[in-house]
């Protein structure tokens, strides 16, 4: 029995060995199809989201469907920070209001430790020489007696000029010579001078001067006027309390329409069916306080300017919160008792 068992066993291993063959042939078959399935199906997957989102992208306008903690926080700063800037905003309208000037102002302007009253501009040309002798001479002295009105009595007194229109000609080079020997100009270097230019000359001034100096008061004068400096002293102390004063001796007059007049104005049209300017404080010296040439200032590039520098300066100021003082001892047709002001 035993030899006969042993080879029944013998006989039917030949056809075991094939039919596992066969089995283990069709789980690889199974196995590598099942591989390919599921392979599809996460390509086909991967393929279905790369279009969901592209989809997403093109619906949305957004370049990405989501943003990452980084972008937040970038953009929530660039929230913060434009909210500063608009607040920032505000508060320089604000201080425009007021008549400040930008911060980039101040790095010009003196640090004298006492702060002066007020800046006298006489505006001269070139070929007024003597003129300026006299005047010096008269009230506005020269070195050190000029730097003792400065610091005793708080008044900075120059000749306002500015240049050739042959840049570095003789006109200019004697300026500068006499600058030298004085020291008491305030040449403006961009404006070209000229009887015409006028008006924009004196709006140079204030403004160059409101960054130069940080005064009280800024004054205009004629180069053929004399100044009392003790009762413009006086007279410029009551108003201290007035932030916004324009102080003059006030007028108004008629407007000369046609061309060829000695007063001709270009712009008549705009005064009015009556041809009458509107009150002013007359050209031969008036004063402005701290606030309004800060205003000119800030503003010089949009104030318009007509034929007259009087009339000029009286225009910026009329749609202004200003108090317009007419104080005749500033008319200098003639030298009065207590008069601050007296023509040639």
């Amino acid at each position: 029995m035993q030899s006969k068992g042993s080879n029944y066993h013998r006989n039917a291993k030949p056809g075991l060995l094939f039919r596992s063959s066969i089995s283990a042939l069709m789980l690889c078959t199974i196995a590598a199809m099942a591989s390919f399935y599921v392979a599809g199906r996460l390509w086909q997957d991967a393929e279905n989201r790369v279009y969901l989102g592209k989809e997403l992208d093109r619906i949305t306008g957004q370049g990405k469907s989501s943003i990452s903690v980084d972008d937040t926080l970038k953009i929530i700063g660039c929230r913060e920070q434009q909210k500063k800037l608009t607040a920032l905003e505000m508060e320089l309208a604000a201080a425009r209001q007021e008549g400040f000037v930008s911060n980039h102002l101040s790095t010009t302007k003196t640090t004298s430790k006492n702060q002066p009253l007020v800046v006298i501009g006489v505006l001269t040309g070139f070929g007024r020489k003597n003129n300026r002798e006299v005047i010096r001479k008269a009230w506005m002295t020269t070195g050190e007696a000029l730097r003792k009105m400065e610091d005793q009595k708080g008044v900075i007194a120059r000749f306002v000029i500015g240049r050739s229109a042959n840049r570095g000609d003789s006109l200019d080079r004697g300026v500068d010579i006499e600058n030298r020997n004085y020291n008491d100009f305030f040449i403006l270097d961009s404006h070209v001078e000229a009887t015409e230019e006028l008006p924009k000359k004196t709006k140079l001034f204030f403004a160059h001067a409101a960054e130069r100096w940080e005064a009280e008061y800024y004054a205009k004068v004629n180069d053929d006027v004399y100044v009392n400096i003790d009762a413009l002293g006086s007279t410029l102390a009551a108003h201290l309390d007035n932030p916004r004063v324009y102080i003059g001796c006030m007028k108004s007059g008629e407007v000369f329409s046609e061309q060829g007049q000695k007063w001709y104005e270009p712009d008549w049209w705009k005064f009015g069916d009556g041809k009458t300017y509107f009150r002013h404080a007359s050209g031969e010296m008036f004063v402005i306080s701290k606030a309004l040439a800060r205003f000119v200032s800030i503003n010089r590039s949009i104030l318009r300017t007509y034929a007259f520098d009087d009339v000029s300066t009286g225009s910026w100021f009329i749609g202004l919160d200003v108090k317009h003082i007419d104080d005749k001892k500033f008319c200098c047709s003639s030298w009065s008792t207590g008069g601050i002001c007296a023509g040639a």
